[in-house]
């Protein structure tokens, strides 16, 4: 019988978009970029996910270049890796503040251990974008033209039912993002009843940006929200 850390494992394997990507615009795809990735993730999802219980599905916006885009986890950029999950990155050791913001979140919630065993965290869009300029690539959102969200669309509604059938409870999912995010996320739950509502949460990023001084109402925000 497959676990839920098996089922993730399988998911991010199989990870590939395959839609038509707007002039500039490339894909951040980890598994397939740096061949560690994946047995990085896995040993993450190993240790926290190693079992068949059922979890609440937390979605960010997409995976960035210094966080996901590393590690293959969702707001676990190698710092946090390293120095919260005590698993090994060998890597470039980058720092990504929507990850600091999350794990501070998850250490008050209870640790990693604690949290992993109620929550699922991945991104309305499972893969990254950049965009191409003259300084290199930038991290580009799966919303910030239309031609790309239409490009996405239909990777991110398959995305999503295979999400569900990993084992996740679908009364209520947890957005990252109270803006273009949580309006794109709340019209296609609205059009496909993928879950009985979307609950909206200031995205990490946000936090950590312009309401760093706040921080701690944030933090209790979270929890509020996630214990209600």
């Amino acid at each position: 019988m497959s676990t839920f850390a098996d089922r993730v494992i399988q998911f991010n394997r199989q990870l590939e978009f395959h839609g038509q990507l707007p002039d500039g615009i490339g894909i951040l795809n980890p598994f397939r970029d740096n061949p560690n990735v994946l047995e990085i993730s896995a040993a993450f999802y190993k240790k926290y996910y190693n079992d068949d219980r059922k979890r609440h599905l937390i979605l960010g916006i997409n995976p960035g270049r210094f966080g996901a885009g590393l590690t293959g986890i969702p707001f676990t950029d190698p710092k946090r890796l390293d120095e919260k999950c005590h698993i090994p990155f060998s890597g470039e050791k980058a720092h990504e503040p929507s990850s600091v913001f999350v794990y501070e979140v998850i250490d008050a919630y209870g640790g990693p251990e604690v949290f992993y065993q109620n929550f699922y965290i991945n991104s309305v869009c499972p893969l990254g974008f950049v965009r191409k300029t003259e300084r290199g690539e930038v991290n580009y959102n799966y919303y910030d033209s239309k031609e790309l969200t239409a490009a996405a669309r239909p990777f991110i509604l398959e995305s999503i039912r295979k999400h569900i059938a990993l084992g996740v409870y679908t009364d209520v999912c947890f957005c990252l993002g109270t803006g273009q995010n949580y309006r794109f996320l709340d019209k296609i739950n609205q059009e496909f009843g993928f879950f009985g509502r979307i609950k909206p949460l200031d995205h990490p990023r946000f936090v950590m940006q312009y309401k760093a001084k706040s921080k701690a109402e944030y933090i209790s925000r979270y929890l509020n929200a996630f214990l209600s």
